[in-house]
């Protein structure tokens, strides 16, 4: 069975500037519903989603739990978006590597754009992950759409910051744009640190089927 390939309209966008696919078990977070403003029309649709949801609780203390793990989200999508996110997706993957008995694993998957001075695009690939504080495992990469860094950093909540104590693995791929003048940052992050492998391997699939021009372009249309 030949695999699913799902076309998102932005596809078509000319303002895109990135085009990419995620593998199965990725959903997107859809930014501009999730963070529309209060009186929009996206707002008015995120509340006729979520209503029947928020009635379907049985429970006040569960319904507002539900309530401010929803608007601690909206928080953590704002915070992306102002540091440049464009996308984010959020994979869910049962384990099925050794021991891991089938439990479901989850993960972050983010794009963003990061502005930089110019210089060559290898150069650029280069200097973002010696920047880059802690990054380990580094690779350099020359993918389809030019060369590209790979580079891995694992965090932990600082004490008394009320947050889990378990460390959270983000993986890097930087793939300079053509015009030398901005950087496409991709980003997967997970808790699953002994998942680091595969979680690369994905990241590694993601970058190289990136592109900055439309794999549509020229297409024949129907």
């Amino acid at each position: 069975m030949k695999p699913r390939v799902v076309i998102d309209d932005s596809v078509n966008d000319p303002n895109t500037g990135i085009w990419f696919a995620v593998p199965g078990g990725f959903t997107e977070l859809p930014l501009d519903v999730l963070l529309a403003p209060p009186a929009s029309a996206e707002a008015g649709q995120l509340r006729e989603a979520i209503t029947p949801l928020v009635e379907a609780i049985p429970n006040d203390v569960t319904r507002q739990q539900f309530i401010a793990q929803l608007a601690s989200g909206q928080q953590l999508l704002r915070a992306l978006r102002e540091v440049g996110t464009v996308h984010c997706s959020l994979g869910v993957h049962y384990d099925d590597v050794g021991a891991g008995g089938g439990r479901t694993l989850h993960s972050l998957f983010t794009v963003s754009w990061r502005d930089i001075a110019w210089s060559p695009r290898s150069v650029s690939a280069a200097r973002a992950v010696a920047a880059a504080e802690q990054h380990s495992n580094i690779e350099y990469l020359d993918l389809p759409s030019g060369p590209a860094s790979m580079g891995e950093t694992v965090r932990a909540p600082s004490p008394g910051s009320g947050l889990p104590p378990t460390p959270l693995l983000q993986i890097h791929a930087y793939l300079p744009h053509p015009d030398c003048k901005r950087m496409a940052v991709l980003m997967l992050s997970t808790t699953e640190v002994e998942r680091r492998s595969e979680y690369r391997a994905i990241l590694r699939q993601i970058a190289e089927l990136t592109s900055f021009e439309s794999p549509l372009a020229g297409a024949p249309k129907n």
